[in-house]
């Protein structure tokens, strides 16, 4: 299975060098020379990016790809999201972390135990990470905050929702 594990923002210079918006707790692992990763482009259509180097500018990380020698082909690739395979992801010790991709489709379900819908994905934001739930069709944003999440069982397939009044009407 693969995950997000950065998004390409922008090209940077001449000479194909990428700007990256890091979606990993590793990066010094998921990025380091000889990575190989897989580029997913809004469309569907991936492609193999071989990574070359890595550094740190300006609180965005700067990368060079085997595939990208130029600038022009550094800039077909805005927006791709670069996808790492969870199979290499450090195990997690904190009990209180988890991977997005241990939340994805995980059952939503209220203290009560009525269920909600299903965890789409995990919206990153400026402001904190969001619960996307599918709930008959439709998204629903939960923030993911002690407050409002006060369980996740992942063996149990479920996250509880303990939300305040007027957060799940739609």
């Amino acid at each position: 299975m693969q995950v997000v594990v950065g998004r390409v923002a922008k090209a940077h210079g001449i000479r194909g060098e990428l700007a990256v918006d890091v979606r990993t707790d590793s990066p010094e692992e998921r990025f380091a020379e000889g990575a190989v990763l897989t580029g997913q482009a809004r469309d569907g259509s991936t492609t193999r990016l071989t990574v070359t180097a890595a550094r740190w500018h300006s609180g965005r990380l700067l990368m060079r790809f085997a595939e990208v020698p130029d600038r022009t082909i550094a800039e077909e690739l805005r927006g791709v999201l670069l996808l790492g395979d969870t199979d290499d992801l450090p195990p997690i010790e904190d009990p209180d972390e988890f991977y997005d991709h241990e939340l994805e489709g995980l059952r939503a379900e209220l203290t009560d135990g009525t269920v909600v819908g299903t965890v789409r994905e995990v919206v990153h934001s400026p402001g904190g990470e969001l619960l996307s739930v599918d709930r008959d069709g439709r998204d629903l944003l939960v923030p993911f905050v002690r407050e409002i999440v006060p369980q996740v069982d992942v063996a149990g397939g479920r996250v509880v929702l303990d939300p305040p009044e007027g957060l799940l009407d739609v």
